[in-house]
């Protein structure tokens, strides 16, 4: 027996091969999962860590594995859910809702895990180790644990636990099912995603909140610093959100969920709340970058006529001076206009430097109302902007990036035209990026779809440098 830290979590106890029938679980048994808590019973967010390991004498490949962790739907609401922390990658291990088929007590759903080619496999006596989990209401409303099947408030140090059940090639292989199930009912067979192409970033927005941990070990930040543009000084996180995705599937359990940016305002500077979501860091430079984004043309509630911008882009740190290695990518969407221009208007704009003027622009006069797929490539000496796969600007020359640049969505107002409360929203479905490769809509659109449907909510293979 060791005791094991993971990435500052709590230590566990990790069983050997050599412990017979001990608390790791019977001989008899392939495989067992064990279980500890992280949350209290009420709460925004269940936490569950699950780890599981290998008791046969045969390495198991775990795109063969399959877990699940019964909870009761309080209200009925949908529910997401994403991995927080794992030595496996979280971007090898997948996510997903379902419905049990019949009634059962302190069940009617379930939270199924799965894993990606790049999870690997286990040897003989091997464990996955900690697998940190987070479930959560759409509605992001407080759930209840206490009628949740899987939930045993507890456990805070890691043990067998039969209420989470494994499958090895969909057979029962752990755990007891609700309601005496044998493993033939609702069964779990595995379908593993492929495992993610070099050069690769997708991101399903499957978060709680602005404050989730996962946002961060993905590599975003919510923007709260001060400066412009727009109203300067008035960035808040409160703003972002990720609420249920709209158009989902008629009768699905797991409807999505989209990146929200909420722009509110009374007509005066402190009545203003902007909203914007960055990589932290410069990750993508040449290739292309995909976007599945909603535009609004008219305020959620309150009066129209903000001059207001929905922007997606491309920036690295400022450079002023035409010496300075600098690069921006930029769409700008305007329902009203701006800057003493009419709206609807869409600005696409490449940068050389933070100089005034040192860029190249096309305005495009087009309502862009509804979900777009917006795609910037820069390859080979050119940039082309498109929308829907209709090319609306190409240039090459000067403004071709020449350094590396961090991924922003930001809503944001140009002025304050008049009093009044109104608020405005701003949604993005998902990211996909290919770095150094130029990529078609259907082919950015199908590698997005493929990684949803594969409970795959985040890849980062980009190069470093």
């Amino acid at each position: 027996m060791a005791i094991v830290a993971v990435g500052g979590t709590a230590a566990y106890y990790q069983w050997g091969s050599g412990d017979g029938d001990s608390p790791s679980g019977p001989a008899s048994s392939e495989l067992t999962v064990r279980y500890r808590n992280d949350a209290p019973a009420t709460g925004t967010t269940a936490k569950p860590w699950l780890e599981v390991i290998n008791n046969s004498k045969k390495s198991v490949a775990l795109t063969d594995v399959t877990l699940r962790y019964y909870f009761t739907a309080n209200d009925a609401a949908a529910y997401g859910a994403n991995c927080v922390q794992t030595s496996l990658r979280c971007s090898s291990v997948t996510q997903k809702i379902g419905a049990l088929a019949g009634s059962a007590p302190k069940a009617d759903h379930y939270l199924q895990i799965g894993f990606t080619e790049g999870a690997g496999s286990l040897k003989p006596g091997g464990t996955t180790e900690a697998i940190g989990l987070q479930l959560y209401r759409l509605d992001h409303k407080a759930l209840d644990q206490s009628d949740d099947r899987s939930f045993d408030a507890a456990v805070t140090h890691y043990a067998p636990s039969k209420l989470v059940t494994a499958y090895l090639r969909g057979a029962l292989a752990w755990g007891e099912e609700p309601g005496g199930r044998t493993g033939g009912q609702d069964a779990a067979s595995p379908t593993p995603a492929a495992p993610a192409a070099e050069g690769v970033l997708f991101d399903d927005f499957r978060y709680s909140g602005p404050a989730d941990p996962a946002l961060a070990s993905n590599g975003w930040r919510v923007r709260t610093d001060g400066g412009g543009p727009g109203i300067r000084g008035t960035w808040s996180a409160a703003n972002v959100s990720f609420p249920a995705a709209t158009g989902g599937k008629a009768g699905s359990d797991d409807p999505g969920q989209a990146l929200q940016l909420r722009v509110t305002s009374d007509g005066t500077k402190g009545g203003t709340k902007q909203a914007e979501l960055q990589r932290a860091e410069p990750d993508f430079f040449t290739g292309t970058v995909a976007a599945r984004v909603y535009f609004s043309d008219k305020p959620t509630s309150g009066r129209n006529g903000d001059h207001i911008n929905e922007s997606f882009f491309t920036i690295s740190s400022i450079g002023r001076s035409e010496k300075e290695s600098y690069s921006e990518l930029d769409y700008e969407y305007m329902p009203n206009g701006g800057w003493g221009a009419p709206g609807p208007r869409l600005d696409t704009t490449s940068w050389r430097s933070g100089k005034q003027g040192d860029r190249t622009t096309r305005t495009q006069k087009l309502s862009l109302k509804g979900w777009h797929t917006m795609m910037i490539t820069a390859v080979d000496g050119t940039v082309t902007y498109s929308v829907d796969g209709r090319k609306l600007f190409t240039h090459g020359g000067k403004y071709f990036p020449r350094e590396r640049m961090g991924i922003h969505f930001s809503a944001w107002l140009v002025d304050l035209p008049f009093k009044g409360k109104r608020t405005w929203d701003m949604k993005v479905d998902w990211l996909y990026c290919k770095a150094g490769q130029a990529v078609s809509r259907a082919e950015a659109e199908k590698a997005a779809a493929g990684f949803s449907a594969a409970g795959t909510n985040h890849v980062n293979t980009l190069p470093k440098s």
